[in-house]
């Protein structure tokens, strides 16, 4: 099966040497480090998990149609992935045999200042974003998610939520336009896609309807001082009840008040287990505004000036995953190198917790 896939390419392509070098079958030796590369949930690599009979990293638009036409003859399912990473290995697992259009090639990044938008491959990620905002304008930002390794692939054919949510909504909201390879090998933009198909890639999924190649964005603007926080509060804290007041103030605050809590087990000081909450929050706006929304709107939590930092937004993304704030170089890397495997999940409650 196998070789006819590649059989069936080499004659399309009609340059061999030029896609062997983009494929990955079990028998090169770089296979399972380009397959390990976005698993961070570690059943995905034992034994057991079902691989890709082959990985292929394609380098141009006309040679996807290539892969999807030939797949379907050798009856092959493909798993796209953009290069962030997977918890639920929906990008590099399938129970028949499959073959991995691994799109992290499409990484380039245009940013239009004046018109407030950018062009993005389908295969960077969301610091790569980031950073060439920051080159271009410190005025203006994107609402993507926390972490910088994050693949706006999925990111944005997800919905994608994060900082700027309460102001802005999801990131799939500023998808203005997309460049997508349908199941006929046709390169599709919003105009020939039609708005149904274009409503479906932002939310639905976007492989489940073809490879989507590029996204063009909305960009939003934010000020150039923003003021970030995080108040950490255990048990005999009163975090309980701060942890039930703050289902009724998060909802209700300032649109420029993001404030999120995470919930950790932690050894208190004299060495018992507890639960640390920390709240944590990115203000579009400077401390003295801070302080009097905090004051009106959750005073119980004892914020004062000391706990907060003024900074820019970029450098309030750097600090939300405990980054350096004096470089933009960590956005650019696609690995988190002090993470180790683990599974993470969002989700959304409408009823508050008691």
């Amino acid at each position: 099966m196998t070789n006819g896939f590649l059989e069936c390419l080499k004659k399309e392509i009609h340059n061999y040497t030029s896609i062997s070098s983009l494929v990955y079958t079990p028998i090169n030796p770089s296979y399972q480090s380009v397959l390990d590369f976005s698993i961070r949930n570690k059943r995905f690599i034992s034994d057991s998990t079902p691989k890709p009979l082959m990985i292929i990293t394609p380098e141009y638009d006309y040679q996807i149609a290539p892969i999807i036409y030939f797949a379907k003859h050798n009856q092959l399912q493909i798993r796209t992935r953009s290069g962030g990473h997977d918890f639920e290995g929906r990008s590099y697992v399938s129970e028949v045999p499959f073959v991995i259009i691994d799109l992290l090639n499409f990484s380039e990044i245009t940013v239009d200042a004046e018109q407030k938008t950018a062009w993005l491959g389908a295969g960077a990620t969301i610091g790569m974003l980031y950073y060439n905002i920051k080159v271009k304008s410190p005025r203006l930002a994107f609402p993507g998610g926390f972490f910088p390794t994050v693949g706006v692939g999925g990111h944005f054919s997800g919905g994608g939520w994060g900082v700027l949510l309460r102001k802005y909504g999801l990131a799939a909201d500023h998808v203005i336009d997309a460049r997508i390879v349908d199941v006929n090998g046709r390169i599709l933009d919003r105009n020939s896609m039609g708005e149904d198909l274009f409503w479906a890639i932002r939310g639905g999924g976007g492989a489940s309807f073809g490879v989507i190649l590029a996204w063009k964005v909305r960009l939003v603007e934010v000020p150039e001082t923003v003021t970030v926080f995080t108040i950490y509060r255990d048990l005999d804290q009163n975090a309980t009840q701060l942890v039930h007041r703050w289902q009724y103030v998060a909802p209700n605050c300032d649109e420029d008040l993001f404030l999120r809590i995470v919930s950790r087990r932690n050894i208190s000081g004299d060495g018992r287990m507890t639960i640390r909450a920390a709240f944590n929050s990115v203000f579009l706006g400077g401390i003295d505004r801070l302080l009097a929304v905090m004051e009106e709107k959750f005073p119980e939590l004892g914020l004062v000036r000391d706990d907060c930092i003024e900074m820019s937004w970029i450098q309030s993304i750097l600090y939300n995953v405990g980054l350096p704030i004096d470089s933009l170089e960590p956005l650019l890397d696609r690995f988190q190198h002090d993470v180790g495997y683990y599974k993470g999940k969002s989700d959304y409650v409408r009823n508050r917790f008691p």
